[in-house]
């Protein structure tokens, strides 16, 4: 299985990573599932108004570490043929890509499942710090209790 995961500033093409699993696949693979996720304008803190920058900290090494558990976890649970994680760190602005997750299979089931899993577990446990600086105001952002509802539940369908 090809993995990669990689923590960066600069953007990331979707197209480019897709283009380059079809070319490492070969046509092994039967389905791609993928997942961007963007820098929401509105801050958590509902007091706090519109979002003006999402920063993202990150402990070189152990940030990527992390992820790769978090992949080989889900490569425990399905047949997965190649997965590419891209996380960006740093000072973000509204509707800026923050994450990819691409997750290829045999079958369609195995990379919905897996991108999905992936994606639940990086908002709870990849080693990433972030800070919402919203109209002057600043906090940190811990997991929410919905994305702790949805590991818990990977977890009992697991038993």
């Amino acid at each position: 299985m090809h993995r990669e995961v990689r923590i960066q500033t600069e953007n990331f093409v979707p197209d480019a990573e897709y283009q380059a699993l079809r070319r490492r696949s070969a046509g092994s693979a039967g389905a791609i599932a993928t997942f961007v996720g963007l820098v929401r304008g509105v801050s958590g803190d509902a007091d706090a108004g519109g979002l003006q920058a999402l920063h993202l900290e990150h402990y070189p090494g152990m940030t990527e570490r992390s992820i790769e558990a978090i992949v080989d976890r889900a490569a425990e649970r399905w047949p997965l043929l190649d997965v590419v994680v891209v996380h960006r760190v740093g000072a973000l602005a509204p509707a800026a890509q923050i994450v990819y997750v691409q997750v290829a299979s045999a079958h369609r089931a195995a990379a919905f499942a897996a991108c999905e899993f992936i994606m639940d577990y990086l908002k709870t446990d990849a080693v990433l710090w972030k800070r919402e600086d919203a109209r002057g105001a600043s906090r940190w952002i811990e997991a929410t209790g919905d994305d702790r509802d949805r590991i818990n539940a990977w977890d009992d369908a697991a038993r």
